[in-house]
């Protein structure tokens, strides 16, 4: 069966719409800065009608999939944004390296970490589990003007890094070279990353820092060593302190 994308994104709105609030819609939109518009649907509501969606469509073509979800993400509503993405999460297994230019489209056009961090690292970060090569790309994004692409690069490899594998060293080096920073957003997802590491792997998150004690800021201290055994979170705040 062929879809008709603008006809189906209709009814997908239509199927959104009754689960949102006037309400929320307005906090969501304050709260996260956008100009797109919202419905007030609370995202586990979403990812479930997404899921729910593939479920009574069955097997959906690729060429397909790709209409419909580039159809929703330019329609500039937040909600059949996040529907697009949880789409291509849950149809992963659709994607290869060759798509990643239009998910890198998506990254630049979003503006918003509800949407970069999704795509980042559930969406790309799952591309990387099967396709390795994709890393090539992230080294140019570790580069880019645009510190959204900056911050995608880091969190592309948090869907391996936090289960005590992944590519430490190529995180490492982006981190590095990022750290002295001061915009929040690369700031936040240094420590985010190192505080997930940390879990598993704890030596490689107390080293980073405590190498690095003189550059980094006190946001991603404070994220970084929260998960840290409590004598060794004492003494890298208090280096920190007497930097």
């Amino acid at each position: 069966m062929t879809l008709d994308p603008g006809a189906t994104a209709d009814q997908i709105r239509a199927r959104l719409e009754p689960l949102g609030t006037e309400e929320r819609a307005v906090n969501e939109k304050r709260y996260l800065k956008s100009e797109l518009d919202f419905l007030g649907v609370k995202v586990p509501l979403v990812r479930k009608q997404a899921k729910a969606w593939l479920k009574e469509h069955g097997e959906v073509e690729r060429a397909d999939l790709i209409a419909l979800t580039e159809e929703l993400w330019d329609r500039r509503v937040h909600e059949l944004r996040s529907f697009a993405t949880d789409l291509s999460i849950f149809a992963l297994d659709q994607w290869t390296k060759s798509d990643l230019p239009r998910f890198e489209r998506w990254l630049r056009e979003a503006r918003t970490w509800a949407h970069v961090d999704h795509i980042s690292v559930r969406l790309i970060g799952g591309m990387l589990q099967r396709e390795p090569e994709i890393a090539k790309s992230l080294d140019r994004w570790a580069r880019d003007e645009d510190f959204w692409i900056r911050r995608a690069a880091m969190l592309t490899l948090l869907l391996e890094l936090r289960t005590g594998s992944g590519d430490w060293q190529r995180f490492a080096g982006y981190a590095d070279s990022m750290l002295e920073e001061r915009e929040f957003f690369i700031r936040k997802a240094i420590g985010w990353i190192l505080r997930e590491v940390s879990k598993k792997r704890p030596e490689l998150t107390y080293r980073f820092v405590r190498e690095r004690i003189d550059r980094i800021s006190g946001l991603t201290l404070r994220e970084a060593i929260r998960h840290l055994e409590p004598k060794r979170e004492r003494e890298l705040k208090a280096a920190y302190a007497a930097r």
